[in-house]
């Protein structure tokens, strides 16, 4: 019996269609975990200021990353949430971004948990 889980929102299997090899896979993870750990703050301070702007060019980079790493669930979440961030209030935005900060603080424990069984350094 494994005493790993399945990820959530992590999708490995979809990253090394993407990519293509498992060493490219864990250099681009890194990336990611990085930038979740930077970024998500950013958007969330950026939000409780108002600045729609800083938070959806935030939200239009992670959601560069979604399509190779994610289930479609959080792709489509992303998707949304940085599509509001151009157009709608910014309590909309931040009520959506709250319901989808803790799905990406999961993702961000994911890659880490992955990071941690698959990397060499």
């Amino acid at each position: 019996m494994s005493s790993s889980t399945s990820p959530t929102y992590l999708s490995v299997e979809r990253a090394m269609e993407f990519i293509g090899d498992a060493n490219g896979v864990l250099t681009l993870l890194k990336t990611l975990h990085q930038t979740l750990g930077e970024e998500l703050p950013r958007i969330q301070a950026m939000l409780d200021q108002g600045d729609l702007h800083g938070a959806n060019r935030l939200l239009h980079q992670l959601k560069g990353f979604t399509p190779v790493f994610c289930v479609d669930s959080l792709v489509e979440q992303v998707v949304s949430v940085e599509h509001l961030s151009k157009h709608a209030e910014p309590s909309d935005v931040l009520s959506a971004y709250m319901r989808l900060a803790p799905q990406l603080a999961t993702l961000r424990s994911e890659v880490a948990h992955h990071l941690s069984l698959h990397s060499t350094a």
